[in-house]
C-alpha cells in the first residue's frame, strides 16, 4: 500500500523530466488549442450570439454547447491521451443526464480543468459552466470563451458578487436546459498559510479544523441553491486529490504533472439539502469536514473508496473529435488568410465584439424576452 506525502506539496519532484522533446510537444499543444479557440471563437461566437436574439436562449445553448464543447474536449485529449495521466473516478457513479450543482476542493490551478474529464464522460462537457474569479476573464482568448460559455465572473466580494450572480443564475432556471454549475466554495486554492488562517478563525468560531481543505464560503453556494432549487435534481460533492504533486498549469501543458488525478463524487438529492442560509451553511462545513476525512484517508491509503466508476475515454472518438476541430479550424484560416478580404473584416468585427463584451460582461438579451420586457413594462406604466 502506497503511502503519499502531503497533498498540497507543489514543490517537489517532478513525476516526469522536463525534457526538450517534452517542452516542444507542450508548445505545439498549447498553440493548437490557442489557435483552433481563436478561430473558433471570432466564427461561431457571433452565430451563436445571433441564434440567442432570434431563437431564444435554448437554442443559442444548444448550439454553443456543441460547438465550444468539441473544443473543451480537447483538454481532456491532452491530459489522458497525450501526457498518459491516468485519471481514476471514484465514489458514487452519476446518471448522464441530471442538472446539478457541483461543489468541489480547490487543490490548485488547475482542479476545474479536470471536471471536464468528468463533463465528457456524461455527455456534459459544453455545458459546464463555472463560479470563477474575474481576473481570469483576461485572459487573452480564454477570457473570450469564458464569457460566451457563460461563466460566472465573482470578484470575491459578496456586495459586488450578489447581483451579477442573481442575474446570472435567474437565467439558469429552464430544466429543458442542460446545466452543471461548478463552485469552489474555498474561494481560493489551498496552501499551508491559508490552511492555518482558516484553522485559526475555525478554533476561534467553534468550527470544524481542518488539514486539507479551507472553511467553504456559504453565501454563493445558498444563493445557487436559492435561485436554483426548483430545476436541479441533486448537488455533486466532489474531491480531487493527486498523485504525487500538486500541477500547476504548465505542468499540465508539458505533461510533466501530475501521475494521477483522483476525482470522488458523491450524489446528494436536493431534498437531502437544507433550505434555510443557516442550516445550508452548517451541511456545506460538514460536507467539507468529510472531504477532509476523505483526503486524509487518500494521504494514507493511495486511493478513495470505490475506484473504477467511470471508464476511459474511448482514443477513437478522441480522435475524431479532434480532427473535427482541426478541420473547421483549418478552413476558417483558409477564409480569413487566403479567401475575400469581407473575411478578414468579419474576423476583426468579431474580435471587437468579443473583447468589448467581455470588458464590460454585456450579454444580449433575445429578441422574443426584450420585446416581453418592453411590453410588460409599458403595461405595468
Amino acid at each position: 500500500m502506497e503511502v503519499l506525502g502531503s497533498l498540497n506539496s507543489k514543490d517537489g519532484p517532478k513525476h516526469r523530466p522536463l525534457t526538450p522533446l517534452r517542452i516542444i510537444r507542450g508548445i505545439l499543444c498549447l498553440l493548437v488549442i490557442l489557435a483552433t479557440a481563436f478561430m473558433m471563437l471570432v466564427y461561431c461566437a457571433p452565430v451563436t450570439t445571433l441564434a440567442l436574439l432570434l431563437f431564444g436562449r435554448r437554442y443559442s445553448r444548444k448550439l454553443s454547447s456543441f460547438l465550444f464543447g468539441c473544443w473543451l474536449a480537447l483538454w481532456p485529449f491532452l491530459f489522458e491521451k497525450i501526457n498518459k495521466t491516468k485519471v481514476v473516478f471514484c465514489g458514487e457513479t452519476i446518471p448522464a443526464k441530471e442538472r446539478v450543482l457541483i461543489i468541489a476542493n480547490h487543490r490548485t490551478e488547475v482542479d476545474w480543468m479536470y471536471l471536464w474529464d468528468l463533463a465528457l464522460r456524461k455527455g456534459r462537457v459544453g455545458y459546464i459552466k463555472y463560479v470563477l474569479k474575474s481576473s481570469l476573464m483576461k485572459l487573452p482568448v480564454f477570457g473570450w470563451a469564458f464569457h460566451i460559455l457563460e461563466f460566472i465572473s465573482v470578484e470575491r466580494k459578496w456586495e459586488v458578487d450578489e447581483p451579477v450572480m442573481h442575474q446570472m443564475l435567474s437565467t439558469f432556471n429552464d430544466r429543458e436546459d442542460p446545466l452543471w454549475l461548478a463552485l469552489f466554495p474555498e474561494g481560493t486554492d489551498f496552501t499551508e498559510q491559508k490552511c492555518l488562517r482558516s484553522q485559526k478563525y475555525a478554533a476561534e468560531n467553534n468550527l470544524p479544523i481542518m488539514k486539507y481543505v479551507l472553511l467553504p464560503k456559504a453565501k454563493g453556494f445558498y444563493a445557487c441553491l436559492e435561485a436554483m432549487r426548483s430545476s436541479l435534481d441533486a448537488v455533486y460533492d466532489v474531491t480531487i486529490a493527486y498523485k504525487h504533486r500538486c500541477p500547476f498549469f504548465i505542468d499540465n501543458v508539458f505533461g510533466v504533472d501530475p501521475s494521477e488525478v483522483h476525482i470522488h463524487v458523491r450524489r446528494i438529492p436536493l431534498k437531502d439539502i437544507p433550505t434555510t442560509e443557516e442550516e445550508s451553511s452548517v451541511w456545506l462545513n460538514e460536507s467539507f469536514h468529510l472531504k477532509d476525512k476523505l483526503l486524509s484517508d487518500f494521504t494514507a491509503e493511495g486511493h478513495f473508496p470505490n475506484p473504477g466508476t467511470e471508464e476511459d475515454l474511448s482514443t477513437f472518438k478522441c480522435l475524431v473529435n479532434f480532427m473535427f476541430v482541426i478541420t473547421i479550424t483549418s478552413i476558417f484560416t483558409y477564409l480569413t488568410l487566403f479567401s475575400s478580404s469581407w473575411f478578414k473584416v468579419y474576423v476583426a468585427a468579431s474580435c471587437a465584439y468579443l473583447a468589448s463584451s467581455t470588458h464590460f460582461n454585456f450579454r444580449p438579451l433575445p429578441i422574443p424576452t426584450f420585446v416581453k420586457s418592453i411590453f410588460c413594462g409599458k403595461h405595468s406604466d
